[in-house]
């Protein structure tokens, strides 16, 4: 017993073996606060699908061994006569590097897992894009709120760099706005999912096509007369835009036709829906329709309504509709009215 009392009074009497006792008692708990974080965290972080949650896990047991490791130096300095406000503002310093680094590695890790999750999933080239960018722009937050961190652990007075700071980006904000308007824009529209390439679309200033691709800053839509249009992704974020794609391909052609007055609209009826079933891309559910709309002045106004499988097949659908129903019209001896008007005079004696 007085061995091992003599022995304990040998090392924490002596500084530096005091500082390696603490130091490596540091080191085990350390070991022992990651292992158990990985033991508990882990498995539940293998029940979800995605990797993401496993990055976190795995660099947050690697921060707190090294914040621990700093703390169990920060004890076993304290031994030595070091000046006190240096001394702490060493430690505190050190620690905002362990937790700006530890930030930007989620950041780069998390960047990569999205890439690799979501670059075959958006079929769009703006999130390789996109996600370096924000990337490079998370980073730099990171490292400029660091060193503000670190300028205020040392008491250095940043005021006037940051109002000077403030002006220079406002200025840079300002020249470049109509740039990151577009840039966020592309980010909305491939996490609303609006669009993605090869949907067929109409613009609200009327235009249509298929998209090509989203860019960046720009989405190009290749239009039915073979003319690729270029459009800024900050007016498609805040546009009307209707997606022939969605909820799914099936969509409705509509054809108005009239026939004159006197002309049975139960027969007219009939006529049409044979002459619409008659056409191969027309879907039988739902069913063709055909509609009695109004009497207007020269014509009885009705409307054909049928279904096809995909938005691909609608042009040549309803070219074939207004075929076909102007034929069956005259084979069933109806009449197709044109503009009339009927003029009285008054013979004045």
């Amino acid at each position: 017993m007085n061995v091992i009392n003599n022995a304990l009074q040998f090392i924490f009497g002596n500084l530096y073996l005091r500082f390696l006792m603490i130091l490596v008692i540091t080191i085990i708990i350390a070991y022992i606060v990651k292992v158990i974080l990985k033991k508990i965290l882990k498995p539940l972080a293998t029940k979800t699908k995605t990797k993401i949650d496993d990055m976190i896990i795995r660099s947050l047991s690697s921060i707190v061994f090294y914040i621990i490791l700093v703390l169990g130096f920060k004890v076993g300095l304290q031994y030595f006569e070091f000046e006190t406000t240096i001394y702490n503002n060493l430690i505190e310093t050190i620690l905002i590097i362990i937790v700006a680094v530890f930030l930007l590695k989620i950041i780069s890790e998390f960047a990569l897992q999205w890439l690799k999750e979501w670059k075959f999933k958006t079929k769009t080239s703006a999130d390789e894009r996109l996600i370096p960018f924000l990337q490079k722009i998370f980073k730099a937050v990171v490292i400029i709120l660091a060193v503000i961190f670190v300028f205020n652990a040392w008491s250095i007075n940043i005021s006037p760099l940051i109002a000077t700071a403030g002006i220079a980006g406002l200025a840079i904000g300002l020249a470049v706005k109509d740039s990151l308007s577009n840039i966020l824009g592309g980010l909305q529209l491939v996490l609303d999912r609006t669009f993605k390439v090869g949907d067929k679309v109409q613009l609200e200033s009327g235009e249509m096509g298929v998209i090509l691709d989203i860019g960046l800053r720009s989405t190009k839509l290749k239009t039915y007369d073979n003319e690729v249009i270029f459009i800024p992704n900050g007016y498609l974020a805040n546009a009307k835009i209707k997606n022939f794609t969605q909820p799914d391909f099936t969509i409705r052609v509509n054809v108005n036709f009239g026939v004159e007055y006197g002309s049975d609209p139960e027969i007219v009826r009939q006529v049409v829906l044979e002459a619409l079933k008659k056409i191969e891309t027309v879907i039988e559910d739902p069913e063709p329709a055909v509609q009695f709309l109004k009497m207007s002045d020269f014509s009885l106004d009705f409307v054909a309504r049928a279904w096809v499988k995909s938005y691909t097949d609608a042009y040549r659908t309803q070219l074939k509709m207004t075929d076909e129903i102007y034929d069956a019209l005259n084979k069933a001896n109806i009449g197709i009215p044109f503009p009339t008007r009927t003029v009285f005079t008054k013979k004045i004696d």
